[in-house]
């Protein structure tokens, strides 16, 4: 089941996504939340004829960086043995909904996306154990880890350089049946697309997640408490590459589809 929100003429909505042909896909209101059994309304609308937004509204985003093999080798020049995975947080006030803008003010000079599998929190979640990371999980979704680095090099912390407002797109949408997915071969790409020429930048696969989902879960409850609609950004593949005002960059995952979003100024 694919879950989302979306923008209608009467407002907003949380709904499910139906239907197995994209340019035919349906989104049919529910009363509630993704995060319970879905209770339908009856109203529904081509999704074509709404607007996509950030399929949940998180009360904090929680990443894991540097959990790339290739990702850690290309920014940081080190390997992860030197460098091991840490822990970071993103405001809620940075997450924007599939086709939304990236806004790069002039203070950040070196922009760069990244492209990351993301977990969507499901119900409260604490001191978890690896082995029962799908009981507390809703589903996957995708996220673009924006990140300016010349102020995450500069400050020493990263809470400026990854929290700007606009700087954590996320979506299309959650997709809830997480056994699907093979987590240790998943195609992981980026698309950038500049005056016009696209190329794929980043081209991975999960395969080189240093550490895996279950780790992740158990790591991050230990230390905080998670809360449904949170979302848990597992790490990004090499490939990032700065981007700029006129730019587009859209994010595909394997089963997931894509998330585009276009780069302007702020």
């Amino acid at each position: 089941m694919r879950f989302g929100r979306i923008a209608h003429p009467e407002g907003f909505s949380f709904v499910v996504v139906d239907g197995k042909d994209d340019e035919n896909l349906v989104a049919k209101e529910i009363k509630d939340t993704p995060y319970t059994e879905p209770e339908f309304t009856g109203r529904e609308w081509p999704l074509a004829d709404v607007k996509l937004l950030a399929p949940t509204l998180p009360s904090k985003v929680v990443a894991i960086g540097r959990n790339y093999a290739d990702h850690v080798a290309e920014v940081f020049q080190a390997s992860a043995e030197h460098l091991p995975p840490t822990l970071f947080l993103k405001p809620p006030t940075s997450v924007v909904g599939p086709d939304a803008a990236i806004r790069i003010p002039e203070f950040a000079t070196k922009v760069e996306f990244e492209g990351e599998l993301a977990v969507v929190v499901g119900k409260v979640a604490k001191n978890v154990k690896a082995a029962d990371w799908k009981s507390v999980i809703r589903g996957f979704t995708i996220v673009n880890d924006v990140s300016s680095r010349d102020l995450q090099f500069a400050d020493g912390q990263w809470a400026r350089a990854k929290g700007i407002d606009t700087f954590c797109p996320v979506g299309p949408w959650i997709e809830t049946d997480i056994d699907a997915f093979d987590l240790d071969n998943l195609s992981i790409k980026a698309h950038l697309t500049q005056e016009g020429v696209t190329e794929t930048k980043q081209d991975s696969n999960s395969n080189q997640m240093i550490m895996k989902m279950g780790e992740i879960i158990e790591f991050v409850t230990a230390s905080m408490t998670l809360l449904p609609g949170d979302v848990i950004c597992t790490g990004s593949p090499a490939g990032t590459e700065a981007m700029n005002p006129g730019d587009v960059i859209e994010i595909e995952i394997a089963g997931l589809g894509t998330l585009r979003n276009p780069v302007a100024r702020a």
